[in-house]
């Protein structure tokens, strides 16, 4: 699942803006982190706007770059946000207030007017997910450290996206541990000893979402 085409098509929906805000904020990281995916972004956005040449009926209009400025106002308002897209919408890090799950493991929910669900994810050294599947897509951007499971291992500025054909067991590094923004379209399904006991907690938590 985690494968290239798929991580084209999300970096394609961003260009062309058809992504939702969750989405479009975790791509936004993306190409933000690594520059791979950056030049690929280009390429999509100069592939679009070639398009516009190709439009009938459509009458070219005459603009001084001013008409593309809202205000001088606003462009000093923001002059001094920084360009991480992340850091515009929650803040300094550093002040995050993280929602402890269990030993090892917290989130931060970021709020936006979206259908998907995105979080921040911060794992100890050495803390691990028990064995699990997705009912939807599930999307993992290492922030910060790293993280490797039955597939590989993931650094700052890598993706990995998964669906219910995987199964996985994520483990934080055990030096550093790891920061991830996380997008999942669906409950987890749990596996292992304590699968079922999971699942019914996880379904419990659905009511009061």
């Amino acid at each position: 699942m985690n494968t290239t085409a798929q991580k084209n098509e999300l970096i394609f929906g961003y260009s062309s803006g058809n992504l939702g805000e969750a989405k479009s904020l975790f791509t936004s990281m993306y190409l933000y982190l690594n520059s791979f995916a950056a030049k690929k972004a280009s390429v999509f956005d100069n592939m679009l706007a070639q398009n516009f040449n190709d439009l009938e009926g459509v009458g070219l209009k005459k603009l001084k770059y001013t008409d593309c400025i809202k205000n001088n106002t606003s462009k000093k308002q923001n002059s001094n946000l920084p360009n991480n897209p992340l850091s515009r919408i929650i803040g300094d890090f550093n002040h995050i207030d993280w929602k402890t799950i269990y030993k090892g493991f917290k989130e931060f929910k970021i709020p936006v007017n979206d259908n998907d669900s995105v979080k921040l994810i911060k794992m100890d050294p050495g803390t691990s997910v028990p064995l699990h599947s997705h009912n939807g897509k599930e999307y993992i951007l290492v922030i910060d450290g790293s993280f490797c499971d039955e597939y590989g291992e993931y650094n700052k500025g890598d993706m990995q996206i998964n669906d219910q054909q995987i199964k996985h067991n994520p483990t934080a590094c055990n030096t550093s541990g790891c920061v991830c923004l996380s997008i999942t379209e669906n409950d987890v399904i749990f596996f292992g000893k304590f699968g079922s006991a999971l699942n019914l907690f996880t379904f419990i938590k659905s009511f009061f979402k």
